[in-house]
């Protein structure tokens, strides 16, 4: 039998544009890595270097083993979780949020790729301050939008700067300006003043501002409430607000997010949240729901803990000659390579496969970051992170 020739299936065009996810690449560096210098250490991941508490496992472990949690529920999320973010957020930014403005979905990623199916379409463009968070990146060009880069500068701290916003909106007409504030991947805190001024010239220009505040639970005490947005009556017809459980409550592997809008994109949003998750994971959403009050104060110390190893990171790599700390914050520290030392690619997989310490190289986080590196210095203890300088000290 003579069989025809294979025909070779063509595969999505905007799958094969968007960039390999940049965590494995890191990670495959490391494989190489003999020991030579230690046990590896692994900072490329933002997890939570600490265990949910006990009491949020059992009910974990209780909701997983109902009837109750196995079937489907309300495409936006069940009313109790709903309510208890909506009383939390109220609290938190100082105005009243109802439930019904509040939408729960399957981690943060996919709230904002839900988000983007809304706001964008095919062609249109959305502002992204770079270096930005590659995820972001990676689901406007699965979607066909395009990424305008909004450069930020290790001077400014790494915070936008407004005037160049109000330029490239009046260039590009853009759907949504996209802030991460407190930032992944630099650990920058944008002023409130900047936030609110992005936010009244999106209003003005037509766009969306798509807030990202995933780290927002570690913010010093006295950085919140971190804007007055809400407090505004008719915020939603220019706010969308993306929050993340899975830093807060050591729950990255539930997958559970949340959305906070107006009532024109929560219409919309419904189509989306049916087609892409049906409805949020039920177990974590019934344990979670509880945890929002009864965690606060254990919440209270996490944030205190994220601070005191932002302090113990900053006074060892301040020891190190030829390093700059550009950035650090809640989860991340920003560093500058030194003169001597090769680009950031070439430096993060030497220090992945000859000493052991993995990192993410600027260039995953967009352009004009060669000379960086991110380290999530949150998900080690002050024992590994006290081994750290000896590794860096390859290019010192």
């Amino acid at each position: 039998m003579i069989l025809s020739p294979r025909i070779r299936n063509p595969l999505s065009a905007r799958i094969r544009a968007t960039e390999s996810p940049p965590i494995p690449a890191a990670r495959a560096w490391a494989a190489r890595y003999d020991g030579r210098a230690g046990p590896p250490l692994d900072l490329t991941q933002a997890v939570p270097g600490y265990p949910p508490p006990d009491a949020l496992l059992a009910k974990l472990a209780e909701a997983a083993g109902s009837a109750a949690c196995a079937g489907y529920g309300p495409i936006a999320g069940d009313a109790a979780l709903r309510e208890a973010l909506a009383g939390e957020m109220s609290g938190f930014y100082g105005a009243a949020i109802a439930p019904a403005q509040v939408a729960i979905t399957a981690g943060c990623n996919l709230a904002f790729a839900m988000v983007m199916q809304v706001l964008a379409a095919e062609g249109d463009t959305v502002l992204l301050p770079a270096p930005w968070y590659f995820n972001h990146r990676m689901a406007l060009t699965m979607q066909g939008v395009r990424a305008i880069p909004v450069p930020t500068r290790p001077e400014d701290g790494f915070v936008p700067d407004p005037a160049r916003i109000a330029e490239l909106l009046a260039e590009h007409r853009p759907r949504a300006v996209v802030l991460v504030t407190p930032n992944n991947p630099t650990g920058a805190i944008y002023p409130p003043a900047t936030i609110e001024e992005v936010a009244a010239l999106c209003l003005r220009h037509g766009a969306f501002l798509v807030l990202d505040e995933t780290y927002r639970d570690f913010l010093p005490a006295d950085r919140s409430p971190p804007h007055g947005l809400f407090a505004d009556p008719d915020w939603g017809d220019v706010l969308v607000h993306l929050y993340s459980f899975s830093k807060a409550y050591c729950v990255p592997g539930h997958r559970v997010g949340a959305i906070a809008a107006g009532g024109d994109v929560m219409a919309e949003l419904e189509k989306a949240l049916d087609t892409l998750q049906i409805c949020p994971p039920r177990p974590a959403q019934s344990a979670l729901a509880w945890a929002i009050p009864a965690l606060a104060t254990w919440r209270d110390g996490n944030r205190a803990l994220m601070a005191d190893r932002a302090e113990t990171f900053r006074g060892l790599v301040g020891q190190l000659p030829g390093w700059r700390l550009d950035a650090i914050g809640t989860y991340f520290a920003y560093l500058r390579l030194p003169d001597s030392a090769p680009d950031a690619i070439r430096a993060a997989e030497i220090l992945a496969a000859e000493k052991g310490l993995m990192t993410l190289p600027g260039p995953f986080f967009g352009p004009g970051q060669d000379r960086h590196l991110r380290l999530a210095f949150a998900n080690a203890g002050e024992h590994i992170l006290a081994q750290v300088p000896a590794r860096l000290a390859a290019f010192s």
